[in-house]
């Protein structure tokens, strides 16, 4: 067979084999789960017993999203339908609506270097004759070989393509599944499209999809589907004699005609692209896919409770289209605002089941610790420190436990990479502040500190500069971004760190019911685009979304009530009560999220007599 070969894809006569690092998932919110049905999951998993299956939706990269789960899911997924990145650099920019304003979201620091580790090619890559098309090719093969592994033996896959990389994609697929088990290619003419006549180009008025099953040898599921014609035709009615069609005739001598207004669904599919004129379903997504086109692909090869995956979910429609037809998914993104652009379309949908958010979290970084610096416990602590304060711009300093560094005269404190800054942890560092005032060389100038962290535990914005006040010292908290695990983004100096939300809640109880009123949220406006900064002119419009768990019980977030704006309804409800049927004291847990994709979390404790 005829091989397609590009640069990087072979390395001493061998082919480079994808990253196959297998990782623990981290569940870190629920979805749409009565209390009943909580019980029952932690009554379950108390007792060592299988829970009941939840849908995914996975945040995070896919090179260790699809190894971490291949121990799973090997041979377990019915259906996979991918519509990858087109190599173009703009997959990961998205819309964001403040007061009926449209403005564009451009790529998040972390969502650039995700392109640019892909297929950019550095200046060093460039020298050694290594292109943009080497490094995709590479990465879609690694890509498509743990795809296979993931497929069932009777499962198929549908790979969304465009016309510039759609030849070398299809070359690609014929090496990994094998030219024999190519079934068709599907042309999706969206017919509705505006074009733009002033550019020297012949309209694009389709994208193509790749159909492969997993091997012609199993019974693989098809299901043919029927679709009404523009126009009823009429044809003439036939039946096979020895194997060859022939015409029926009447006892008049006349052949015997039907008029036909259906016919079988062949792979021309004439099915609109949504524009922002489609106030039903469009949600400021540039590559949002009509769900009605996703659902011919789930209904043609899977039938009900088969397992759907997608692992550039986009804007969800691949999520809502398995929901809609009664099979069980999984999806994951690598942006934030996709993610949250998902969760917020299948809350819109009827009858929701349960689904939870996961991601790698901490698990992820703690390869990336011991990678880069070792596994010598205290040596390994030693130099990440120091690799976090230099980033952060920061002067180590040497004498303290709970303060790492100097900055502009404030002291810093370095967080770990597999524990969130806790209260009590603010408490030590306060008190080694409180001591350390006024001594030494390495002394703070001024009354600050500093606390980076990859997570925060959810009461601390408020408890803890609570505390700082009351030792009248003044504390940011302030996020280590996740791209510090990406060598590009660390080289070329794109790291920026930001400091956390500011969520006020009024609470108001009056016997077993309480009254939660969202009051201020104050946001960091580092990583605002100007044009919306400009645009917001009260703190409410900042918040695109906010859910409560009333009985937080510290596994995860189980959402239990949710408000959000979409497209049709711009206003967010500010007020909501809840009444407990038993006494006790309960841990009411708030999340927001602004309208950029960022989550926000504050925690109150109710006591119910």
């Amino acid at each position: 067979m005829t091989e397609l070969i590009w640069e990087g894809k072979y390395k001493d006569g061998q082919k480079v084999a994808p990253l196959r690092i297998k990782l623990p998932f981290q569940t870190v919110e629920t979805i749409n789960e009565s209390a009943q049905e909580r019980q029952r999951s932690m009554d379950l998993f108390s007792s060592h017993q299988p829970t009941e299956w939840r849908n995914r939706l996975i945040w995070g990269d896919k090179k260790y999203i699809l190894p971490s789960l291949l121990e799973e899911f090997t041979g377990k997924m019915k259906l996979i339908y991918l519509d990858p990145p087109f190599a173009t650099g703009q997959n990961f920019s998205f819309n964001v609506q403040v007061e009926g304003e449209e403005f564009t979201k451009q790529s998040t620091i972390i969502e650039q270097k995700a392109y640019r580790d892909t297929w950019g090619v550095n200046e060093q890559e460039r020298i050694a004759g290594k292109t943009p098309t080497d490094k995709y090719l590479q990465w879609f093969y690694e890509t498509a070989v743990l795809m296979k592994e993931l497929l069932a033996d009777n499962g198929s896959i549908f790979v969304h393509i465009d016309v510039h990389m759609g030849p070398y994609i299809k070359v690609v697929m014929d090496e990994v599944f094998g030219k024999e088990n190519f079934q068709n290619e599907i042309a999706w003419y969206y017919y509705n499209k505006l074009h733009d006549s002033r550019k020297k180009l012949l309209p694009k008025a389709f994208d193509q999809i790749l159909y492969y099953v997993k091997s012609r040898q199993t019974d693989y599921t098809y299901n043919s589907l029927k679709e009404k014609r523009d126009k009823p035709v009429k044809k003439l009615k036939y039946k096979k004699v020895a194997g060859k069609i022939q015409n029926i005739v009447g006892e008049d001598g006349k052949t015997v005609t039907y008029i036909s207004e259906e016919r079988t669904v062949d792979n021309v599919w004439r099915i609109r692209c949504l524009q922002p004129a489609n106030l039903e379903e469009w949600v400021f997504y540039d590559t949002q896919k009509p769900v009605d086109l996703i659902e011919r692909i789930i209904q043609i090869a899977s039938n009900s409770d088969d397992l759907i995956f997608d692992p550039f979910v986009g804007s969800g429609s691949t999520a809502v289209a398995a929901e809609r037809q009664g099979r069980r998914w999984i999806v994951s993104d690598l942006g934030r605002f996709a993610i949250h652009t998902t969760r917020k379309r299948l809350l819109s949908e009827q009858n929701i089941k349960p689904f939870i958010v996961q991601n790698l979290g901490k698990y992820e970084r703690q390869l990336w610790q011991t990678a880069e610096f070792g596994d010598k416990a205290e040596a390994t602590q030693l130099s990440y420190r120091r690799f976090i304060l230099n980033l952060y711009n920061a002067q180590p300093v040497e004498g303290y436990t709970w303060l790492h560094g100097l900055k502009s005269g404030r002291m810093v404190y370095v967080g770990a990479v597999d524990s969130p800054v806790s209260p009590s942890d603010v408490g030590q560092i306060a008190a080694e502040f409180k001591r350390a005032t006024g001594t030494g060389k390495d002394a703070p100038a001024r009354n600050g500190v500093d606390v980076l962290g990859w997570d925060f535990a959810f009461e601390l914005n408020e408890v803890a500069k609570q505390q700082a006040a009351q030792a009248n010292i003044n504390i940011r908290f302030i996020r280590i971004p996740r791209e510090v695990l990406e060598k590009k983004a660390v080289e070329q100096g794109d790291i920026r760190f930001f400091e956390l939300a500011a969520l006020s809640v009024e609470k108001v109880q009056k016997g077993h019911s309480v009254t939660l009123t969202l009051t201020d949220f104050v946001i960091p406006q580092d990583d605002v685009p100007e044009d919306v900064r400009k645009a917001v002119t009260h703190w409410e419009q900042w918040i695109d979304y906010w859910s409560i768990d009333w009985n937080n019980r510290e596994d995860n977030f189980h959402n239990e009530w949710q408000d959000y704006r979409t497209r049709k309804k711009r206003d967010l409800q500010k007020t909501i009560s809840h009444t407990y049927e038993q006494p006790g004291i309960y841990i009411i847990m708030v999340k927001v999220i602004d309208i950029l994709g960022n989550d926000t979390t504050k925690s109150l404790k109710v006591e119910v007599r």
